[in-house]
């Protein structure tokens, strides 16, 4: 199998048009959202800082495959063994730091504009640049795994190497599922043709969609947007015109479904995993069984929460049902102002000061250095994501910010992230990257200290009321819709072993799934059986979706260990996000009392947002 090292695993936000590595200075107050300054990484797409590099790429692996390929379990058994691996691995991480940051160059650019040709064309030549490159790599870590154990041991014992012993435990994890030399570098070399080409197609097809609402055309971005926009019109326009749009392309998106889905059951069968899951766990280095105890004790608990505040929801606006349009409508008591830009700023960063200077001054640099790319502008991709890049360089977020409050809390979420990948850094690039379970741990907890500063300068019943509901939204939105979208996931890769799915019967699976976790509250009218299509996550990182639960159901537990807790919190947590991916997730929560594999952990974890509900019950 692949490294797991930050570069050679192709980001899945590889994905800014060519001006946004030039922007312009961060906004000031009333004028536009910041852009970020991409030079950090190379001064344009079309620079010969990227040329040069990319030959210098093409030529370290290949001869790092001359100076090290078929010696790695002869030379690791002599004596001082130890010393040569640990410097062919240092090499090898120099390689990975180079490749790290062309890579997530050319993703930021794509993600600032993912319809422009020139873009797109640059996206496509770097990626197979780096994947024939990193072809002459793929030995590396196959010949690692194959060193017998107690040769490996006994060359850990020397200083050098012992430094990377996380590293090389976690890759020999990958060991039962590795295949032959040849197979594995043809599975390389057509991912380029094969999985991220795609990937590639449904980016650029969701980036191009186009929504009738009313006389204007909108974008995906904006189009969604108005599902939480305060006029039921307006909320009912954008619903209808989504459903219209995506049923006009559902051909499209159930071949790019099915294909993914069929080149996955490929890649699974012949590595030999038992579970359509199992890959995912591997890669976040978590059990099934923890997995599977979450996903039953999130569905177990639908009724005491999703259904339970929809129906609550639904009386605030005097109805004994919502259609899904309205599901996260403005609530009638919230208040009605939008967040600009600098009380955004304000609000996160205070929120972080306030738990940590620390933490505060590095999310401050976001700011401060430009590594935000805050406006909604055509062809950007969706949504948010902060970029780790690679150690040398430091993260990216983006974000497509309209002043909502919600967006307040996406920006925390982001920065979150962020710091996370900043303090991770000083691991180096193989060490550095995080499970996506404890990725999620950060960004959460980033919100959660955000909401709790808020809630605390509440003035009145009424805004309380209005915060209280929102996070339940979010947290609803973070773990009940996430685990049926793990769900919807398995049925779909299920299904798909007999054969092709039509897009009637996916839509008919996400139907399923929606009113399973969504309750009689929410009347699902026709049209929505096609909005499985615009989600990312199943087409770029199947099964992913349920590390945002885990991260939340866990943060959830995290927050009330500090919330009782002495002095020195923040500094084990601080440390805890230093470690990376340096250090399995049990041993990085034993230092608070926490323990995800027992029974009871996950109900914890939820308890927490049935007790907001109960709160808002009380509230009238």
């Amino acid at each position: 199998m692949a490294s797991r090292s930050s570069a050679l695993r192709k980001s899945k936000t590889a994905t800014a048009r060519k001006s946004a590595a030039k922007a312009k200075p961060a906004a000031k107050a009333g004028a536009k959202l910041p852009e970020w300054n991409l030079a950090d990484l190379y001064p344009s797409i079309d620079a010969p800082e990227v040329t040069r590099d990319l030959d210098r790429l093409s030529e370290e692996c290949a001869s790092f495959e001359q100076a090290y390929k078929g010696k790695l379990a002869d030379e690791t058994a002599k004596t001082g063994g130890g010393t040569w691996l640990a410097a062919a691995i240092r090499r090898f991480e120099a390689i990975d730091d180079l490749a790290g940051r062309l890579v997530s160059f050319a993703g930021l650019v794509h993600a600032g504009n993912t319809v422009d040709p020139a873009i797109s064309k640059f996206y496509g030549d770097v990626s197979e640049r780096i994947t024939a490159a990193s072809v002459h790599l793929l030995f590396f870590s196959l010949e690692l795994n194959r060193i017998d154990d107690a040769v490996m041991e006994r060359a850990l014992a020397t200083l050098e190497l012992a430094h990377y012993r996380p590293w090389i435990e976690d890759s020999r994890k990958d060991k039962p599922y590795q295949l032959e030399d040849r197979v594995e570098q043809l599975f390389h070399e057509k991912s380029v043709s094969g999985y991220a080409a795609w990937n590639r197609l449904f980016d650029q097809t969701i980036s191009g969609l186009r929504f009738r609402v009313g006389a204007k055309e909108l974008a995906i971005e904006p189009t969604l947007n108005l599902l939480q926009d305060r006029a039921p019109e307006k909320r009912k326009a954008a619903a209808q015109a989504l459903a219209k749009t995506f049923k006009a392309n559902e051909r499209t998106f159930a071949l790019i479904t099915n294909t993914l889905a069929k080149d996955k059951e490929i890649g699974d069968r012949w590595r030999g995993f038992e579970d359509i899951a199992d890959a995912r766990h591997l890669s976040n280095r978590v059990e099934r069984e923890v997995v599977d105890a979450l996903v039953a004790s999130v569905r177990a608990a639908y009724p005491r929460l999703s259904h339970r505040y929809y129906a609550l929801k639904a009386r605030w606006f005097k109805k004994k049902t919502l259609a899904h349009w309205d599901r996260n409508a403005p609530l009638p008591f919230a208040a009605k102002n939008m967040i600009s830009w600098n009380d955004a700023q304000s609000l996160v960063l205070n929120a972080y000061g306030a738990f940590s200077p620390q933490m505060a001054d590095i999310a401050k640099r976001f700011f401060t250095d430009r590594w935000i790319d805050a406006p909604v502008r055509p062809g950007k991709a969706p949504g948010a994501f902060s970029h780790p890049t690679t150690p040398s360089a430091h993260p990216y977020v983006l974000l497509n910010y309209q002043g909502k409050p919600r967006d307040v809390m996406i920006l925390a979420h982001e920065l979150g992230h962020g710091v996370h990948q900043v303090l991770a850094a000083s691991k180096g690039p193989l060490m550095a990257p995080t499970p996506l379970t404890l990725a999620e741990t950060a960004s959460v907890f980033g919100e959660m200290l955000t909401f709790k500063k808020l809630l605390a300068s509440t003035k009145s019943a009424k805004e309380r009321k209005a915060l209280l509901a929102g996070k339940v939204e979010d947290m609803i939105n973070t773990v009940v819709r996430q685990i049926a979208f793990y769900t919807f996931e398995r049925t779909i890769h299920s299904e798909r072993r007999n054969g092709e799915l039509t897009a009637e019967r996916i839509g008919e699976i996400w139907m399923s799934v929606q009113r399973e976790s969504l309750g009689p509250a929410i009347d699902i009218k026709p049209g929505y059986e096609s909005f499985w299509m615009y989600i990312p996550h199943f087409i770029h990182s199947p099964f992913y979706v349920y590390a945002y639960a885990f991260g939340d159901c866990l943060v959830n537990s995290l927050y009330a260990v500090y919330e009782n807790a002495s002095d020195g919190f923040a500094e084990r947590y601080l440390e805890m996000l230093s470690a990376g991916g340096s250090k399995h997730y049990s041993e990085l929560l034993a230092p608070f009392g926490l323990d995800a594999k027992s029974p009871t952990f996950w109900d914890g974890g939820l308890s927490v947002i049935e007790g907001m509900i109960e709160e808002l019950e009380g509230m009238g």
